[in-house]
């Protein structure tokens, strides 16, 4: 099967001077995505408060190839250094998505964070789909685990 091509679309007004999703590495699973920050706070940058939810534009508009999503996720240094994270990690977008493409930020940090134009906020993974077919039946198989829940196959 041939490497999956994400067409990408510049939004209107974006900063077309800043790079398209890119890998960093030869071996990074996850394209990294930019701030492509409005006009009005380009200079300024954005700030989040702790415990404020933001949508931050990256400048782009997807055509994920059917059968594929786009996987948004965290990036490790800002959460860990900052506590910036995605409030419904991993977020996706699927194949039929066709509007502007912005990650959602949560800073679970104690301290305000400026995101800057141009700054990497999350990562993007693109992963095959699988759709399955849900059927009505009267039992379950049984399992070694059973009904056990949340915390059932160790501490906590």
């Amino acid at each position: 099967m041939a490497d999956p091509v994400v067409r990408v679309m510049w939004d209107e007004g974006a900063d077309r001077a800043l790079p398209l999703p890119q890998y960093e590495t030869a071996g990074a699973a996850g394209a990294d995505l930019r701030a492509n920050l409005r006009p009005e706070d380009r200079a300024t940058g954005f700030t989040l408060d702790p415990m404020r939810r933001a949508v931050i534009p990256t400048g782009i508009r997807v055509a994920i190839p059917m059968g594929y999503e786009m996987q948004i996720r965290p990036r490790s240094g800002l959460a860990l250094k900052h506590g910036i994270s995605l409030p419904n990690t991993p977020g996706t977008i699927d194949s039929d998505y066709r509007g502007p493409l912005g990650v959602a930020l949560i800073n679970l940090g104690a301290e305000p964070y400026t995101i800057h134009h141009g700054d990497r906020i999350a990562q993007a993974i693109i992963a095959p789909v699988v759709q399955a077919g849900f059927q009505v039946v009267d039992s379950l198989d049984e399992t070694a685990r059973g009904e056990g829940g949340f915390g059932s196959t160790g501490r906590g």
